[in-house]
């Protein structure tokens, strides 16, 4: 008993390093676990996972061996652009801008034949565009078939039914019932012409490597911009269609290469004589423009 009684002291101190050891190693655990772990993403329906890339943040993500060096310097010359008095600037603005005004989207296309050189000549003007280092990362791909055209509609509505009844949610699908839209597209056989618009991620070099488009989504999306405006300066009508996770299959259904991505579809013609859209009301200038 004197020997036990002796040897208490050292057990409680062998006891108290061993569960002061346990205890730090946890803690340790405990830190690493936290390090590693990361809490998922907040869902996002309306991103179409085909158009999620890294190309705009970090465009040389691969191995550099497969990119292309940069070009050499381009000559420059002289710029003369037209020049207006200032009365005639202000009647030309106000002029484009009540004729841009009378734009809307519109559902309800005429089958009526559209001449195939105004819509050369409205992609021609969409392909004037400013882009990121001058890569022009777009392609206009204008399907005139018919049976292509119903291919196309098939694969959207296919994909639009269950954007509506599963990955938009009660809110967006709600916010859309005052529109009186659903994943019915009945334009997409009846328009003319639909304009299908990619963004090419990356472009090819003559020496069959890959070239930086810089800011492509940016770029490609400016040039869609000069496109509705020159269809409104045309007289055709559109309505802008983002076909949610359709792109994969309309890009082998067309054709097109990997490094292009489905950004906008537009069915382009006349409007049906019984055509109507929604009585929306535009922001006015106050709301829109912070002058300083």
């Amino acid at each position: 008993m004197a020997l036990f009684s002796s040897l208490t002291p050292v057990f409680v101190a062998i006891l108290c390093v061993v569960v002061l050891f346990i205890l730090r190693g946890s803690q340790k655990k405990n830190q690493v676990t936290k390090k590693k772990f990361k809490p998922p993403a907040t869902a996002k329906p309306w991103v179409d996972e085909d158009l999620q890339d890294n190309t705009e943040i970090n465009p040389r993500a691969e191995a550099d061996d497969e990119w292309a060096d940069s070009e050499s310097n381009v000559a420059h010359v002289p710029y003369s652009p037209l020049r207006f008095s200032k009365d005639e600037m202000l009647q030309r603005s106000q002029q484009f801008y009540q004729l841009m005004n009378k734009r809307r989207s519109v559902r309800f296309i005429s089958s009526k034949p559209v001449p195939r050189e105004v819509i050369d000549n409205v992609i021609r003007t969409a392909g004037t565009a400013p882009s990121g280092a001058h890569t022009e990362p777009w392609t206009y791909v204008v399907v005139a078939d018919p049976e292509t055209k119903h291919m196309i509609r098939e694969i959207v509505e296919e994909e639009e039914e269950v954007n509506y009844k599963q990955r938009m949610g009660e809110k967006w699908v709600g916010d859309l019932q005052r529109l009186r839209t659903n994943w019915v597209k009945d334009y997409l056989d009846t328009a003319p012409y639909l304009i299908l618009i990619f963004k090419q991620i990356y472009g090819i070099h003559s020496s069959g490597k890959k070239k930086t488009h810089y800011y492509n989504e940016i770029s490609v999306s400016i040039s869609c911009g000069m496109l509705l405006a020159a269809l409104q300066n045309a007289g055709l009508v559109t309505v802008t269609s983002t076909p949610l996770n359709c792109g994969p299959k309309l890009r082998v259904l067309l054709q097109r290469p990997a490094n292009e991505k489905l950004l906008l579809l537009l069915p382009v013609g006349y409007p049906t004589e019984d055509a109507t859209v929604p009585d929306l009301k535009r922001k006015n200038l106050e709301e829109i423009m912070v002058f300083v």
